[in-house]
């Protein structure tokens, strides 16, 4: 068995056939967008190079940026501790979501009621002792507004 099948078979796929992946901007950890893979998107994601994913309402692989030109160059890939969600790391060349805002979760923020910060950090240096941390969202911070690391 090849390493990539042994992967694919780690891999749990839901009853649909496929994986949630979460994708996730190189440097930042920017959580870019969410889509779905089944096991042969999967298969070319790890060895492509690019992302590829399985689009549930055209029923049809895509790989990203094809049409668009806004490409996710795949940088690292995880699985999570129970197999069934993939976290891929990724270069993204301009809007990672198809409206063309530079992540999918820009659109629709919500308001939220935010929990008290009176538990030190797990760890110094991590991402919870940041300034955007401390202020409740990573949208706060002026690194996340710009787009660069702080």
């Amino acid at each position: 068995m090849t390493d990539i099948e042994n992967v694919l078979d780690r891999a749990r796929f839901k009853d649909d056939g496929l994986l949630p992946a979460i994708i996730q901007a190189e440097g930042t950890g920017e959580v870019l967008m969410l889509g779905y893979m089944d096991r042969e998107a999967l298969r070319r994601t790890l060895t492509e190079g690019r992302v590829t994913y399985w689009s549930r309402s055209r029923q049809e692989y895509w790989r990203k940026g094809d049409t668009s030109g806004h490409v996710q160059y795949v940088r690292a890939a995880a699985l999570d501790c129970d197999g069934d969600t993939l976290l891929v790391t990724v270069e993204q060349v301009g809007a990672a979501c198809h409206t063309g805002d530079r992540t999918c979760f820009d659109a629709d923020r919500l308001d939220v009621v935010v929990g008290p910060f009176d538990s030190p950090p797990a760890r110094s240096g991590s991402q919870f002792d940041s300034p955007a941390a401390r202020s409740g969202s990573q949208f706060d911070s002026p690194a996340a507004r710009s787009g660069s690391q702080a």
